[in-house]
């Protein structure tokens, strides 16, 4: 099994489109035996992608600060719930539980870890894939600013190594798999 960890948001105020998504992913990534790690919330994508997993029996497990428990954010059902001082020790674990990460549509708490995930692989702190799902093209602006960085000259061109970006789910999941051994298990229920 595969250590995923996943970065999304956490409001429920998106498109019902993003919040279908994180929970088909959740699905899939069940499906198809990976464990999941992520911020361990109940609510918006994070709340979709854990009940996504937990419906087909998959392994996911939380990483949450203490002070998102005490505001009775911390998901009930998942596998296994982790809880932390800090929101930086958050992200170094889950960051160094990772074999891949990826990052679904957030707000600043995504687009922190995001870019923290890619500073730690350019200087070789961490070495698996990153992969930022590009739903409804959520990210073009990112994609555009990361690409201006380049020719502009704050960031090297093999720099567009350090991430890849997928349109959509199933094409996550199909690029996740490649290389995992296993069949692309496919639920459309």
């Amino acid at each position: 099994m595969k250590n995923i960890t996943i970065f999304c948001a956490s409001s429920n105020n998106v498109d019902r489109f993003y919040l279908e998504s994180a929970y088909n992913f959740g699905k899939q990534l069940a499906i198809n035996g990976f464990n999941v790690y992520y911020g361990g919330g109940n609510i918006g994508l994070m709340g979709k992608l854990a009940d996504g997993a937990i419906s087909k029996s998959g392994n996911i497990y939380g990483i949450i600060p203490n002070f998102l428990v005490d505001m009775e954010l911390e998901h009930q059902n998942i596998t296994k719930s982790f809880r932390v001082n800090s929101m930086h020790e958050r992200q170094e674990k889950l960051m160094k539980n990772a074999d891949i990460i990826v990052a679904l549509p957030g707000g600043i708490g995504t687009f922190t870890e995001l870019f923290e995930a890619i500073t730690w692989r350019q200087l070789g702190l961490i070495h698996c894939p990153i992969y930022i799902v590009n739903i409804n093209n959520y990210f073009e602006p990112l994609i555009l600013l990361l690409k201006k960085a380049i020719d502009e000259g704050f960031m090297r061109i093999k720099d567009f190594d350090l991430y890849t970006i997928t349109s959509n789910i199933d094409e996550t999941i199909t690029k996740l798999c490649k290389n995992k051994d296993v069949f692309i298990n496919y639920d459309m229920a």
